[in-house]
């Protein structure tokens, strides 16, 4: 196991467990600290191969160095969620990170209607983003207008759904599994899986369990990083 030798100039890709309210970015910016450090190089590439919102947990691929060229390949990965959807009510950003605009009833919702209506949502479909995403509108990041308050008009995207679970049914709120192509926002099938059922919902809690091959029970903790690396084989610039 130990006769691995890292060389994150080279180009590494290392797997994590996103802390909650962490963001992506800053995940980044932490792991490239304690490389930097550990280096003892002022400046080294990384980067992140697909976004987590920072009230979702889970896998975030970070690559560093010429390994930041695979970002796109490991971006286009099948992934896997675990979500929590509270139905009877929506919020402007589709979670927790906005207040309920609105309630809806629930009390037509029953498990077999629930498990019918995911079936609708396999296959190919059409969801348009949250404004709370990072598409661009005329050059800009949707969620900067969104958080401006300004009107935010985005295109409907196709994309696969390939599974669909439902784990737990405790109405209002629902778990399900969920394996989709990239590009696809859990929150908006959130909401998308609210008015299906003719009443609304919002993502309570999401965690990223895959992304192709790489799966959280095998990712780096990021409080744990740096005593990680203390006890890996690095290669130093100066051996090169």
């Amino acid at each position: 196991m130990h006769s691995k030798v890292y060389d994150f100039k080279e180009g590494e890709i290392l797997c994590f467990d996103k802390p909650y309210e962490w963001t992506s970015f800053g995940l980044v910016a932490k792991a490239r600290y304690e490389l930097c450090k550990k280096l003892k190089v002022k400046k080294l590439k990384v980067g992140h191969a697909g976004t987590l919102d920072p009230l979702a947990t889970g896998v975030l691929i970070i690559c560093t160095g010429k390994a930041t060229k695979k970002i796109m390949e490991l971006q286009a990965h099948t992934k896997e969620y675990i979500a929590t959807i509270r139905l009877g009510a929506t919020t402007p950003s589709y979670d927790l990170e906005k207040e309920i605009d609105a309630t809806y009833p629930t009390e037509h919702i029953t498990r077999e209607l629930v498990e019918e209506t995911l079936k609708k949502f396999v296959g190919t479909i059409e969801q348009v983003p949250p404004a709370f995403s990072a598409c661009k509108v005329n050059g800009d990041r949707a969620y900067d207008l969104a958080r401006k308050g300004e009107t935010v008009e985005l295109k409907a995207k196709t994309l696969v759904i390939d599974e669909i679970e439902l784990l737990n049914c405790n109405l209002p709120d629902i778990e399900i599994r969920v394996v989709c192509s990239k590009g696809t926002y859990i929150r908006a099938l959130a909401r998308d899986i609210g008015e299906a059922l003719n009443s609304g919902g919002h993502l309570t809690a999401l965690r990223r369990t895959r992304i192709g091959d790489y799966k959280v029970e095998d990712c780096l903790k990021l409080d744990e990083f740096s005593e990680w690396l203390s006890q890996q084989t690095i290669a130093t610039p100066e051996e090169k």
